[in-house]
């Protein structure tokens, strides 16, 4: 499913129990300086990244100072915070502005909040121009967490270069079957440089030879609730998006890639270096 950019006004995009992602939480925050907001959810532990400008944040009786020191998401790592399950949280802009994307997933144990600075992020490139797959993925809640997490994975997706192919080859994370395959709902948050490039979003079940494809622009969110979801950036376009995934039986992702497409594991640099990190 596709959502097209428009003003949320601070509300949840993807609010709790979406019925096609029930696991996920997405909300996108716009402050001016000196401004707060304020938020607690339960049953979802959620984690706030700063695109552009610096908050602080409270939480647990804590304050974590200055998080996010990028002027803009095409320069620098990003930042975080972790908020557990039942907390609430205060956000308050300390820059002329700020975007923050708060990425959720559904759980029900509480554990301490933390901060994920730029020295904690873990970046993985792989992928090659001559293959059209050249990406670079910057883990914020990823295997290495500077803190326990329980079911969410947050990470920020960049195609290197302009144009070329992502998720792929063709992959699906959407039935329990371990190893093979873990369920994990996903919905991602694309963004584009220059602005007004594009994209497209594939989404095909399991047992169909076709699904719909969505044309994606800056803003779009995209739910990813089933089959198989490659994604590509029209040529001259760098392509963003930012990944929220959510485990029902647990946090690391087993991806099953397709059959017809899963040779070429063997011929993209790195790749197999990226589904690791994912685990």
């Amino acid at each position: 499913m596709h959502i097209p950019q428009y003003d949320n006004d601070n509300r949840a995009i993807i609010d709790c129990n979406n019925k096609r992602v029930p696991l996920c939480y997405f909300n996108i925050i716009k402050l001016r300086a000196g401004e707060s907001f304020c938020y607690q959810l339960d049953d979802y532990e959620t984690c706030l990244v700063p695109t552009t400008g610096s908050i602080n944040v409270q939480v647990q009786g804590r304050t974590f100072d200055h998080i996010g020191q990028r002027n803009h998401l095409w320069q620098g790592n990003p930042e975080g915070a972790y908020i557990p399950v039942n907390c609430q949280a205060t956000l308050t802009c300390v820059t002329d502005n700020v975007e923050v994307l708060v990425a959720g997933a559904r759980y029900t144990e509480t554990h301490e909040a933390f901060v994920i600075r730029e020295s904690d992020i873990d970046p993985v490139q792989y992928g090659s121009d001559d293959t059209k797959t050249h990406r670079k993925i910057k883990h914020i809640l990823g295997q290495n967490s500077p803190g326990k997490v329980g079911k969410l994975l947050v990470s920020e997706l960049f195609t290197v270069g302009a144009g070329g192919w992502s998720g792929f080859p063709p992959h699906k994370h959407d039935t329990d079957r371990l190893p093979q395959e873990s369920h994990h709902d996903e919905v991602y948050n694309f963004r584009f440089n220059p602005p007004h490039g594009f994209g497209a979003q594939f989404l095909t079940p399991a047992d169909a030879d076709y699904g719909p494809v969505y044309h994606i622009r800056n803003g779009s969110t995209v739910i990813v609730d089933q089959g198989y979801h490659p994604c590509v950036a029209a040529p001259g376009y760098q392509m963003y998006y930012f990944t929220i995934l959510a485990g029902q039986s647990q946090r690391p992702l087993h991806q099953y890639f397709h059959p017809d497409y899963a040779g070429q594991l063997e011929t993209i640099p790195g790749i197999k270096d990226m589904i690791r990190k994912f685990r």
